[in-house]
């Protein structure tokens, strides 16, 4: 396969004719997503940079010794909506059901009026427990497969007890981001609106490294590339992600930020201790200065340089005002510059 392009006018596709074009063999086209779809790039330079990012394996390799995270859904809207309740006169004892809108990056909960619903956990709790026992049982495929039985027979173990990593069905290549993900607190059930990650291998740091590329911006540049509407399971599956082995000090600092990030309140703090990292609120000038040196290591950790993170970008997304493209670009500057501290 050969790409060129694409090109804003006539000039610019005289001036490339000339140049070869980037050629793929048809077994790298296969492996960037599982339906074989071509990435939508914004300019001829972008090539370069996509094929840096691809060359890291996708989120779904499975490997003896490493850790592996497989999406899954909890609630559907349809099937288990008489297990929840949508305008309760008192919520107390009830549990959260997240969607989509519940949460945004670094914002785990964004409180009641933007839940989904609302629902008692006793009924909930035993229709997902012998959800996922039937799941384990009968379909090869399934997530739940992948764990063994007595962890699959102890309801403690239900995902929902603890903080998990969620992220947004529902998004667009042309919003200001397309992924959108964080870490749910515990008690809290996901609707089909809000997939979650299951870990059948890993821990604590895993996820956290993990929550901090799926927030970074070159992830989410990689990912406007692909997403149209939504981040399904066969468009996530396949996205590249950093493998880095744990005695990488650019591993470690990405720990370190997002877990910090990932944790603003006591909710978190059991969770926040086994990633090694303090809980509780961020002043926001901190936050964004965490926020860019994660961008940074996360760059380093794909093997972008300086010009191509500052391409990421400069190609992000069309800010609809001059104020917006200052903001962005001085963003921009700060991370490149934090990033050719670390090359």
């Amino acid at each position: 396969i050969a790409l060129r392009g694409p090109f804003a006018d006539q000039d610019a596709w005289q001036a490339a004719k000339s140049r070869p074009p980037h050629r793929f063999t048809p077994e790298e086209v296969l492996g960037w997503t599982s339906s074989a779809s071509l990435p939508l790039l914004p300019s001829d330079e972008s090539i370069a940079v996509f094929t840096r990012l691809r060359r890291a394996p996708r989120l779904d390799r499975r490997a003896p010794g490493e850790w592996r995270a497989r999406p899954d859904t909890e609630l559907h809207a349809t099937s288990d909506k008489a297990l929840m309740t949508f305008d309760p006169p008192s919520t107390e004892g009830l549990w959260p059901v997240f969607k989509g809108e519940s949460f945004d990056l670094w914002q785990n909960d964004l409180g009641p009026a933007s839940y989904y619903a609302w629902a008692e956990p006793g009924p909930v709790l035993a229709r997902l427990q012998q959800k996922r026992l039937n799941s384990g049982r009968s379909r090869r495929d399934s997530a739940h497969a992948e764990f063994p039985p007595a962890h699959l027979r102890d309801p403690a173990t239900l995902p929902c007890h603890a903080p998990r990593i969620v992220f947004r069905d529902a998004t667009n290549r042309t919003n200001q981001r397309t992924v959108i993900a964080a870490l749910a607190p515990p008690r809290v059930f996901c609707g089909n609106q809000a997939p979650y990650l299951l870990w059948p291998a890993g821990d604590t740091k895993d996820q956290a490294f993990l929550l901090g590329v799926l927030c970074s911006v070159p992830l989410d540049w990689y990912a406007r590339r692909i997403v149209e509407t939504h981040v399904n399971f066969f468009i996530l599956n396949p996205f590249p992600i950093p493998r880095p082995p744990r005695s990488d000090p650019h591993w470690q600092r990405a720990v370190a930020l997002a877990g910090r990030l990932a944790c603003p309140d006591a909710r978190f703090a059991a969770w926040a201790e086994a990633v090694g990292v303090a809980y509780g609120p961020l002043d926001a000038a901190e936050k964004q200065a965490m926020i860019e040196e994660l961008d940074a290591v996360v760059a380093r950790l794909y093997g972008l340089n300086p010009d191509q993170l500052a391409h990421i970008f400069d190609t992000f997304h069309d800010w609809p005002t001059e104020a917006d493209w200052a903001a962005w670009n001085a963003r921009r500057d700060r991370t490149v510059a934090i990033l050719r501290g670390l090359a």
